[in-house]
């Protein structure tokens, strides 16, 4: 007789250019780490971008926009979303890149506009009557169908709930049933049953269940306290892109002609100003009864030198409105035209609204600090390779790019296997280097051949 242990198996991610990131790295007084949650240096940038994350928390930013500028391969886009870490997932974080504003179907401003409501976030907190707890029981009730069919239909659904201090059963409409279908709730979940609306919200599975199965993609809750019936408070958090777009579309019936006139419709429409003003006025309202409460988030532009002078006109206004999130921009520009005028400027950017910018400057990488960089980025994928290996990588990059060195790791991973080796060695390296040019590489062989290509 053979017997084997049972492995459990891992659950496997797809590794993206800044899966490594966690944070910003600080310590409790707010300075920076020099190597901590997949940031190495970048110091005085991480600590600013600290003192920004504080003000968010403190709703002490909103409307306000920083700037980060540094040559490209500095860390901008991973310390954008090293603030987005710190934020944590209730604060709205809605990264774009400047390029995104060019469409056919819809204006330049009104994607901004778009992207400007989805970084702003409204919780609003109710007080429902609720029945809630473990499901321990569920039977639906069948009767013959009175319009004459063979088919049975649901006449009512009994559900007992359970909680630490009791169990009630209750006969529910079949309406009701279709909910907890949707759900897809099944005994041993955890939920709760709306009073008025009837509304079914599964919240878990309970913990009772939790060592059921070695693996499995189950969110286990604990079993409910108190009564089955009770008074329940429930946070919503949605964006005000959200409620646009519940109210823009039109609820048309349910005959054909409706459905068709869904279909044929363009998969883009704009929202209007007076919408907008509306739903502002609802929003203003709840917050002012208490009912609901603003949570101003981040939008983040990636090169921002693609926008152009009306895109950047558009931004002066919206940073003054009272429902404005914090705008974060990043570019690699220095001294460029600002598109769709000859003007020049810094970064590409307006003066004016440079003006309105605090500015977080990144600087490149020393040798000791790639080294670091690439080590990290080994562990995260999951690839071994040698001191000799790493040194000489490191100096590659230092030559050429951050980003180049970075990419070149995967390919001298899977070099190394084709030869039967786990580890990556120098000689990998170097291989690979001749197999894959650089930028800098690839520009001066087209300088030394412009004769072979057609310009």
């Amino acid at each position: 007789m053979k017997i084997e242990e049972v492995k459990s198996t891992t659950k496997t991610q797809r590794i993206a250019s800044h899966s490594h990131i966690k944070g910003l790295g600080l310590r409790d007084d707010g300075t920076a780490l020099e190597v901590a949650a997949g940031l190495v240096g970048q110091e005085n940038a991480r600590e600013a971008a600290g003192v920004v994350v504080d003000l968010i928390k403190q709703k002490k930013m909103a409307g306000r926009a920083l700037l980060m500028a540094g040559p490209p391969g500095t860390g901008k886009t991973a310390l954008a979303l090293a603030v987005s870490q710190e934020l944590g997932p209730k604060v709205p974080f809605c990264p774009m890149i400047g390029s995104e504003v060019y469409s056919s179907e819809v204006k330049k401003t009104e994607i901004l506009m778009e992207n400007f409501r989805r970084a702003i976030g409204l919780r609003i907190k109710e007080t429902k009557e609720v029945w809630e707890g473990e499901v321990t029981e569920l039977r639906p009730e069948e009767k013959d169908d009175p319009h004459g069919s063979y088919n049975k239909v649901i006449s009512s659904v009994y559900i007992t709930l359970r909680t630490a201090k009791g169990s009630k059963q209750l006969k529910l409409d079949p309406i009701i049933y279709e909910n907890i279908q949707k759900e897809k709730v099944s005994v041993g979940d955890v939920i709760y049953i709306e009073a008025t609306s009837g509304n079914v919200k599964r919240v878990g599975r309970c913990d009772v269940y939790a060592t059921e199965y070695d693996l499995e993609a189950e969110e286990y809750v604990p079993l409910p306290k108190g009564d089955v019936h009770k008074k329940k408070e429930i946070a919503q958090d949605v964006t005000l892109h959200d409620l646009d777009i519940a109210n823009a579309r039109p609820q048309g019936g349910h005959d054909f002609m409706a459905i068709m006139g869904q279909i044929m419709k363009p998969k883009k429409t704009e929202i209007t100003d007076k919408l907008r003003q509306e739903i502002n006025k609802v929003v203003s309202k709840y917050i002012d009864q208490g009912i609901a409460e603003l949570v101003p988030g981040v939008l983040f532009i990636d090169e921002v030198h693609m926008l152009d002078i009306e895109c950047f006109t558009f931004l002066n206004r919206a940073l003054e409105s009272p429902l404005a999130p914090i705008v974060i921009l990043a570019t690699n520009r220095g001294f460029c035209k600002i598109r769709g005028t000859d003007m020049g400027a810094p970064h590409g950017i307006p003066l004016d609204l440079l003006d309105r910018l605090l500015i977080i400057r990144t600087t490149p990488y020393p040798l000791t600090e790639i080294v670091q960089i690439l080590a990290i980025r080994a562990q995260t994928e999951g690839i071994s390779l040698s001191e000799e290996a790493l040194s000489t990588l490191a100096s590659t990059g230092v030559k050429t790019s951050l980003r180049y060195v970075v990419q070149l790791l995967t390919p001298a991973n899977i070099m190394a296997q084709t030869q039967g080796r786990k580890e990556i060695t120098k000689d990998d390296i170097e291989e690979i280097s001749r197999l894959f040019y650089d930028a800098k590489t690839s520009a001066k062989i087209l300088q030394e051949q412009s004769d072979k290509y057609i310009s």
